[in-house]
């Protein structure tokens, strides 16, 4: 099949005609050299007749592979508009976690001013049940 990319299609072509016209005309050849004709025409046309569909093969191939080649061109656009989506999903989701976690600790600090005389020395060391919900809220998973 190497042959096919050195030698323009039309020879194969016409190699299969000569071997089709060949054989045609090796029927009226009289003498010795009628069986000769007729063997050559017939490998001519053999072989012309295999290049031809080798190169019929060949051109639905390269045709398969431009159209595969825009199936996947088509993808990768796809695919980079859904990696934006995702990416704006993941800063959304991050600025969301951020921002709850920031509004956690000013409440927590202001909650815990209440209650700084209990953990004064000497005071009863009792955690307010804000503290307790506060940190349960923290733990929840984002939404």
């Amino acid at each position: 099949m190497w042959v096919l990319k050195f030698l323009p299609d039309w020879i194969f072509y016409a190699i299969l005609l000569f071997g089709f016209i060949g054989l045609l005309v090796g029927k009226f050849i009289p003498g010795p050299y009628k069986t000769a004709v007729q063997a050559a025409s017939a490998a001519f046309f053999v072989a012309g007749l295999f290049m031809s569909g080798a190169i019929y093969d060949n051109d639905a191939w390269v045709a398969r592979v431009k159209e595969m080649e825009a199936k996947v061109e088509a993808a990768a656009v796809e695919s980079a508009q859904e990696n934006v989506k995702i990416v704006e999903k993941v800063v959304k989701k991050t600025e969301y976690i951020k921002t709850r976690g920031e509004d956690i600790v000013k409440y927590v600090d202001r909650e815990i001013v209440k209650y700084n005389t209990k953990f004064a020395p000497g005071g009863q060391c009792e955690l307010p049940k804000e503290f307790i919900q506060a940190h349960n809220l923290a733990a929840e998973a984002p939404k």
